[in-house]
Order: structure tokens, then C-alpha cells, then sequence
């Protein structure tokens, strides 16, 4: 850890906006989205070697969501933990493009702290593995979220889908994917935090919502190896948060099933929500879905609609 050679190219990192929970999986599985037009649905990080300490600056279309000291954003903290952990004689500018929303279910604060964490350990020519690297960018995380849960950093970090596995040798693994599908993804506009949302959940489950919970993840996962979707779409539903969250959420009942009606095969709230997804294997019919939500479902300036795949690449410099 005494590696202090630093890179002298301006670095920029993407990190791609993900899906926790996805339904089925609470606080298990997560997936990285990329919509299918090719534009670029996540935060970014630019950083390059400047004088000793660390600079910081925000900007991005929801950087007036954030703390006005920018000391109290966790990349200014992730930027000042590198250069003191590695005893750094240079210095940092970095600066967060903020393009996700803050509160939106769609892991605002893991992609800020993966890109960040990544372009950290590309300036400073990798001193963490991809492991360790993992593990710090959940601990970072779990300072803004509350608490430690992967199911947004794995993803964002690594692309795909991943369950976590929270061994002592192994955070997550990634799982196939249904190429096939597409994940439409639509933001109202509004924030709920994610602690709140959590508070909405019951402190104990009946065993048997416990057993449905178990049941419908692994078959979930055998359906994925076996590349069987109409079991995976036949399991891919919430039995544990969504119960309890989906009426805090303005319009989610209603656009459930009017999505259904549309010819979606399933739809749930991503992380806590607000956010959406609801899945086809038809572009037509994602492309009507999207439609009807930024009709319908958007109801605040700067809410969004996406048709989506899932983002294999993870983070990675652009």
C-alpha cells in the first residue's frame, strides 16, 4: 500500500445507474442499465494530479441536489482517503458530474462512489484489487445509504447482474442475463430516501413470505443458468418490500397494471423506488411502455423514461 506513483493523463470514469433488489431479490441481486439508444445513464468522475490535498468540484444537471460544502460529498472523502492511505506527495482535482438523481432508486449514490473509487485507483496505478476495491466502495456507500449493501455497487461497478454472496472470500457473482429483454425504466421526479423506505418494512416476516422470498430467488437463478425465461418472468416478482412500499410511491399501483395491460411481462420498483422497471422481450411493446409513463407516470421536471438492457460493461474510463 505504499504505491504513490500517479498517473499524469486527465482520467474520466463512467458509472452506469443500476436496479437493486430487482424485484425478486431483496437486498440480493442487482443489474446495471444501459439504455439502448447509447446515451449514458450514470455519474462520471474526472480527475487528474494536482497540487497536495484534493480539490473538489460538482457539476452535472443534479449537482444542486448536493451539499454546498463540498467536503461533505463522499468523492471529496473517497479522494481524500486515497491520497492519506497511500501517503500521496501529489495531490487530486477531481471533479463529479452528477447525472443521476439523488433519491431515485436507481443507485445515485453507488455511482458516484464507484466512479469515483475507480478513477481513485486508476490515478493511483491500482494499488487496491478488484476485491478490496469492492469492499471499499461498499463501505463508502453505506455512509450515504446508511447501512452496507452491494446490490448497487456490485453491479455498477461490474456490470450485469450479480448476486451477492457476502462470504469471507467473495462479495458476488455474476449470473447470465436474457439478452432478449428489455428493461423499460422510468423516474417520476420525485426523491424518497432510502431509509425511509426501509422504514416501511416490518421489523419480523411470517415464515411463510420467508419461504416464498427463498423460493422465488433461487428459482430465478436456476431459471437464468438455464436460460428459461418464461420461469424467470413467472418468479420475478417482490414479496418483500413491495407490499409495503408500493402505495408511498405516487402512481405505482396504477402504472403496474396499465403496463400490464400494454403486454409488459412483469414491472417492479427499482431499489426502494421511485423509480420503475417493467420487462418485455417485444421492442414495440417497451417502446409504447416508455411512451405511456412519460405520459402518465412522470409527474416533476426532470423525471425520465428509458428503454434499457442490462450494462455489461460496468464502470469503466471514457
Amino acid at each position: 500500500m505504499s504505491k504513490q506513483v500517479t498517473s499524469d493523463k486527465a482520467i474520466t470514469v463512467y458509472a452506469p445507474a443500476s436496479m437493486g433488489n430487482v424485484g425478486v431479490g431483496f437486498d440480493l441481486l442487482g443489474a446495471a442499465l444501459a439504455p439502448i439508444d447509447g446515451s449514458l445513464l450514470g455519474d462520471r468522475v474526472m480527475i487528474e494530479a494536482a497540487d497536495a490535498g484534493v480539490h473538489y468540484s460538482q457539476t452535472g444537471p443534479w449537482a444542486h441536489k448536493l451539499p454546498e460544502d463540498g467536503k461533505q460529498n463522499i468523492v471529496y472523502q473517497c479522494a481524500v482517503f486515497f491520497v492519506e492511505k497511500l501517503n500521496a506527495k501529489q495531490g487530486v482535482a477531481i471533479c463529479l458530474e452528477k447525472n443521476l438523481p439523488v433519491g431515485s432508486g436507481l443507485g445515485s449514490s453507488a455511482s458516484s462512489v464507484v466512479a469515483a473509487l475507480y478513477a481513485l485507483n486508476e490515478h493511483f496505478e491500482q494499488p487496491f484489487d478488484e476485491q478490496a476495491l469492492l469492499l471499499l466502495m461498499g463501505e463508502f456507500e453505506g455512509k450515504i445509504s446508511g447501512s452496507v449493501h452491494f446490490d448497487n455497487v456490485a453491479p455498477c461497478y461490474l456490470g450485469g447482474m450479480q448476486l451477492m454472496l457476502n462470504t469471507p472470500n467473495k462479495v458476488c457473482a455474476s449470473i447470465p442475463t436474457f439478452k432478449q429483454w428489455y428493461w423499460v425504466v422510468a423516474y417520476p421526479g420525485i426523491s424518497l430516501s432510502t431509509a425511509k423506505m426501509r422504514d416501511l418494512l416490518p421489523p419480523q416476516y411470517d415464515k411463510a413470505v420467508a419461504i416464498d422470498f427463498g423460493r422465488h430467488l433461487s428459482a430465478f437463478v436456476h431459471a437464468s443458468y438455464q436460460q428459461d425465461p418464461k420461469l424467470a418472468i413467472s418468479v420475478l416478482k417482490d414479496v418483500m418490500a413491495e407490499p409495503y412500499r408500493a402505495d408511498a410511491i405516487p402512481g405505482y399501483s396504477h402504472a403496474r397494471a396499465e403496463l400490464e395491460t400494454l403486454g409488459m411481462l412483469t414491472t417492479g420498483i427499482s431499489g426502494s423506488g421511485p423509480t420503475l422497471f417493467s420487462v418485455t422481450d417485444n421492442l414495440e411493446t417497451a417502446e409504447a411502455a416508455k411512451a405511456w409513463l412519460e405520459q402518465h407516470y412522470l409527474s416533476q421536471a426532470g423525471g425520465f423514461a428509458h428503454v434499457c438492457q442490462l450494462d455489461e460493461q460496468g464502470t469503466r474510463r471514457v
